[in-house]
């Protein structure tokens, strides 16, 4: 009889020996493994992308790169890993089927509310030489807008109230540099989120931070600190229930901290640090002078893609990607927007052929075996659209290129804050301005004009800028007429067959 997935002995260092299914185990020693690293906001994809950089690098060519994890919000992470001596595994899954790593560098979990000192001086530690940050966009406290630190944030304001019990990331970055100040313990600190100029963005952040508070240590972040710029790519879903009984059976043991993600996986660097570092190029990872090109080609080819599968994903009522690329109007939409209006804003990167490219991302996209569902891409729109496809909108706009698509995504997202699909069913928003979206939804009302109008006039989201251009406004208020009157699928059709949608209201239909 098969024992319930649910009942099998939890992962451990105690346990580790029993698991089966081909486990690929860490050929490192964990108990000599120092802590050189320090890793904020550990969630999926650290687990399915940063550690398993580090793990290799490790096996590959040494060093003490173990890694100091940090909860920034609630103590869920920590609760799962700790009883596990935080080991994890990370399971690759395609079409040829499941593969399952065992991941080992994690030494310790950290959360922040519960003790930020305990943060501050593991960030401090001289023998730490590295941060990385998967903390999301809103993570930053930026204004979407701007890109600057958002001095008005209610987390920023609460920790200049309190420098020595910081919440923030950047309010953590800066309490530990004042410390590492005094014995000039230099650090490089890597931002690994889907924000453009991601490293740049962090420094400008922290020290302004800095500014607010000490002056003194704003002027001196540079002299100790390195922000190279990054860019990570691997598709990770949110690991369900289903997927952790899954993995228990096939692997032997119950790992609650588990992980599924796409055999994809790549990682630019910007070669600015200070200090020693991990040998994550043995890894894999691209070593680079400058991650721009690679950066924004991925920001809006893969992103930018998948924010546009979300939205109208999730208002024809489709729940996962794959589901989504399989209706063929879909598909050849995306293919369409990724090589009409997105590819041509990009410039040439050596190395880098867009169309295999393309090609490689509608694939993944495609991944049955992924279930990556479109709500969790379709969160936190206000932080992701104005670098994902607002920025290709303005560079086509300024170069004169078509919009339609763009702004049909748009137009989408904005139909999405409606709450309910295509079908009636509840769409749930997530999001930090949420209240005043859904809000300014209700209060634009239906018609096309109208609602596009309102809506560019959303700074924080649209900027200053495109509320004042008539033919972005007039491509937005066509998306939204045509998803009201005619449907998503019948928008997307026509478009498709070279038709911009057209100014028509009405009821609304399937």
């Amino acid at each position: 009889m098969t024992q319930d997935p649910k009942t099998l002995p939890r992962l451990c260092e105690r346990t580790a020996a029993q698991l089966r299914g081909g486990v690929v185990r860490p050929a490192l020693d964990r108990r000599k493994l120092g802590a050189g690293q320090v890793h904020l906001g550990v969630g999926a994809f650290f687990k399915a992308h940063l550690a398993p950089y580090t793990q290799q690098a490790i096996e590959r060519a040494g060093g003490g790169w173990g890694v100091i994890g940090v909860s920034l919000r609630r103590p869920d992470a920590r609760d799962e890993l700790a009883p596990q001596d935080h080991l994890f595994t990370v399971t690759e899954t395609d079409a040829a089927g499941p593969r399952t790593t065992l991941i080992g560098v994690l030494k310790d979990m950290l959360v922040a509310p519960e003790n930020p000192g305990a943060v501050v001086d593991a960030l401090a530690d001289p023998a730490v030489k590295i941060v990385t940050l998967t903390i999301t966009e809103k993570g930053y406290c930026l204004d979407p807008a701007s890109g600057a630190l958002d001095e008005n944030h209610p987390d920023i304001r609460r920790d200049l109230a309190h420098p020595e019990a910081p919440r923030t990331a950047a309010g953590l970055i800066a309490a530990a540099l004042k410390k590492r100040l005094a014995a000039r313990a230099p650090l490089a600190v890597l931002s690994c989120d889907n924000l453009s100029s991601n490293g740049a963005r962090l420094r400008a952040s922290v020290r302004r931070f800095a500014e607010l508070w000490d002056p003194a240590l704003a002027r001196a972040v540079d002299d100790i600190t390195a922000f190279p710029n990054t860019m990570v790519d691997r598709i990770t879903p949110a690991t369900t229930p289903a997927d952790l009984d899954k993995i228990a059976e096939r692997i032997g043991l119950r790992d609650e901290a588990a992980v599924v993600a796409e055999p994809f996986t790549q990682w630019v660097i910007e070669d600015r640090f200070m200090a020693a570092r991990p040998a994550w190029e043995e890894a894999g990872a691209l070593i680079v002078d400058d991650v721009a090109p690679y950066e924004l080609a991925k920001l809006r080819l893969l992103n930018g893609a998948h924010s546009t599968i979300a939205y109208l994903g999730q208002l024809a009522g489709y729940d996962h990607v794959a589901d989504v690329m399989a209706e063929p109007a879909f598909a050849s939409f995306i293919a369409a927007m990724q090589t009409e209006e997105i590819a041509p804003t990009l410039r040439p990167v050596e190395g880098l052929a867009y169309e295999t490219y393309i090609d490689a991302l509608l694939e993944r996209f495609r991944n049955p075996a992924l279930r990556h569902r479109t709500a969790q891409i379709a969160m936190d729109g206000s932080q992701k659209l104005p670098p994902r496809l607002l920025e290709t909108a303005r560079a086509q706009l300024e170069r004169g290129g078509p919009i339609e698509r763009i702004a049909l995504a748009i137009a989408a997202w904005i139909e999405c804050l409606r709450g309910v699909d295509r079908r009636g069913a509840p769409i749930e928003i997530n999001d930090p301005l949420a209240d005043r979206l859904m809000r300014l939804s209700a209060e634009a009302g239906d018609d096309p004009e109208e609602r596009a109008a309102a809506f560019l006039r959303f700074r924080e989201v649209f900027g200053a800028d495109l509320a004042d251009s008539g033919r972005f406004r007039a491509a937005l208020a066509r998306g939204l007429a045509a998803l009201r009157a005619d449907g998503v699928i019948a928008a997307v059709k026509r478009i498709n067959a070279g038709s911009p949608a057209q100014d028509s209201t009405g009821g609304v239909t399937a």
